[in-house]
């Protein structure tokens, strides 16, 4: 039978119930501000009057810090206690996020967006291990679900959300937005959200038998982590290797990267536990889990900038084509939760990998002609396979792992997302560019006057704009050449929804060596 307990549940002797949307609220707090402020840079930069380059730290400050901290949550919540470390979490990104609203330059900005990443990034391990404690194996499905709705939505609803904001307010309710919003989840956790007695006494034991801190082991996480961060964020702007800060930091994360596997597997208390990975449904769930985090922060960024830059959208519009989106998410969630505790989990995420890949496929046919019900159809059709992969990975993940180690795998869930997200967005930034130059040269390559067609548009063209004189050909030289700009883009975007579709088909097989969910025999090893 399963090792699962109710004396780890955090809910104590209330319904488990009680505290899924308690722990929720700073989740969606924190995901929703991933995303949040990539829509108000250009005013955060005119508002402290410094370049957009230079605005773009607000963001990747908060991504190091916040990918630095979550592998380390899981030790941490043993070391402090779980609940008192969530609370000082949500304390530290309630407070932060109060000094950048209130910041007065970039730098006390960027200063308060490290401590919001420290803050925010250890509260999604530590209420997934808290949901997986208080849930017995054949009824995390729905509990899963219910959490889902927050993490999957979150980054879908923040431009929108952003956009608004700063267009209706200003930038600094981007970030106060957080303050009441954490006041909420601090009242609420202190009061419904309990330590468990056994959480209590694996504390107090390794408080007796000395804290010994794995540093070395912290220090390769940091620099793998964190160095990474930074030149995929960064390497598009500073045109990749060609930057001496961008190589250095390259060098810095796969050194890093190579000396901490071997390292952390020598430790008896690693402060990332490798060994996880020897079990083959959690290496496989962690591989699906990269995946999904490219899909949902890969597509949640360049959709709504295909709108723009493609079909000239407001960044308040484009939102609101995503919106249909997160409609879809929120509706397809609770049947998926049902679903996930009855049905095979292997089955259901394939069913969500076809979907993707029927998304992506339709996506590759969209053109210039795009509707807003065309747009707003295309995302609901991918954001309605969300549920059916994150609600099934996240369940078959923990297949074969004792209680003990739920804070960890957790954590290193967590991270798989937040790389995939990173690396996508990072990835699809940098063909974006390279093929909208490709097709651009191939288009401009047509364009001369032994080209009958080019003649003819051209003439037709000029003819359009005899009413300003001599400047007629001038303006119709530009308006052709501004056409041939959003073709080369267009182009480039639909090669992007194809290579995302052959990525998701290519994880397909993945699903053939995974194992059976089968609470029965939950702690048993499937590796």
């Amino acid at each position: 039978m399963s090792d699962w307990t109710a004396d780890r549940s955090v809910a104590g002797k209330r319904n488990p119930w009680s505290i899924v949307a308690v722990i929720s609220i700073a989740t969606f707090m924190v995901v929703l501000d991933t995303s949040i402020a990539n829509v108000a840079l250009a005013h955060i930069a005119g508002a402290l009057a410094v370049s957009y380059d230079e605005s773009t730290w607000v963001i990747t400050s908060f991504l190091v810090a916040n990918a630095v901290i979550i592998p380390l949550s899981s030790w941490l919540a043993n070391v402090i206690g779980r609940k008192r470390y969530y609370m000082l979490s949500v304390a530290l990104f309630t407070g932060s996020s109060l000094l950048c609203g209130m910041a007065p330059n970039l730098t006390c900005l960027v200063i308060a967006r490290v401590l919001q990443g420290i803050g925010g990034g250890g509260l999604a391990p530590v209420e997934q291990s808290m949901l997986v404690d208080s849930f017995p194996p054949e009824k995390r499905g729905i509990a899963f679900a219910a959490y889902g709705v927050v993490v999957i939505t979150g980054p879908i609803l923040g431009p929108t959300l952003g956009g608004w904001i700063t267009d209706n307010f200003s930038w600094h309710w981007v970030f106060l937005i957080n303050v009441p919003i954490g006041l909420l989840s601090l009242s609420l956790v202190s009061l419904f959200v309990e330590e468990p007695e056994s959480l209590q006494r694996q504390t107090k034991d390794r408080h007796k038998n000395g804290i010994a801190m794995d540093y070395v082991g912290f220090a390769f996480v940091a620099l793998w982590l964190g160095c990474m961060e930074i030149a995929l964020d960064r390497g598009q702007r500073d045109d990749w290797f060609a930057s001496s800060t961008i190589t250095i930091c390259a060098v810095i994360a796969v050194l890093s990267f190579a000396a901490m596997i071997p390292w952390e597997l020598m430790r008896r208390d690693p402060i990332v536990d490798v060994a996880l990975f020897k079990r083959r449904n959690f290496a496989i769930s962690s591989a699906l889990m990269f995946v999904m985090g490219v899909i949902i922060f890969g597509s949640t960024q360049f959709i709504p900038q295909l709108l723009q830059e493609v079909m000239f959208y407001t960044a308040t519009s484009a939102g609101l084509a995503m919106t249909s989106g997160g409609i879809a998410t929120i509706v397809m969630m609770p049947l998926v939760g049902v679903l996930a505790d009855r049905v095979d989990s292997r089955y259901l995420i394939a069913f969500g990998l076809v979907l993707e890949i029927l998304a992506f496929w339709d996506m590759t046919h969209l053109s210039t002609q795009l509707a807003f019900y065309d747009a707003g159809l295309a995302r609901m059709i991918q954001a309605a396979g969300l549920p059916f992969l994150f609600v099934p990975i996240t369940k078959i993940a923990y297949v074969g792992l004792p209680p003990e180690v739920n804070s960890q795998a957790s954590a290193l869930m967590n991270v798989a997302r937040n790389l995939g997200g990173t690396i996508g967005i990072s990835t699809v930034q940098s063909m974006l560019v390279q093929n909208e130059q490709v097709h651009q040269a191939r288009l401009v390559s047509e364009l001369n006057p032994l080209n009958a067609t080019y003649a003819a548009a051209l003439k037709q063209m000029t003819s359009a704009y005899h009413g300003i004189g001599a400047g007629a050909g001038r303006a119709a030289l530009h308006t052709l050449y501004q056409s041939v700009l959003r073709q080369s883009a267009m182009l480039s975007y639909l090669q992007i929804f194809a290579v995302m579709m052959i990525m998701v088909i290519c994880t397909l097989p993945l699903l053939l060596i995974m194992q059976k969910a089968n609470p029965d025999k939950a702690h048993e090893d499937p590796g």
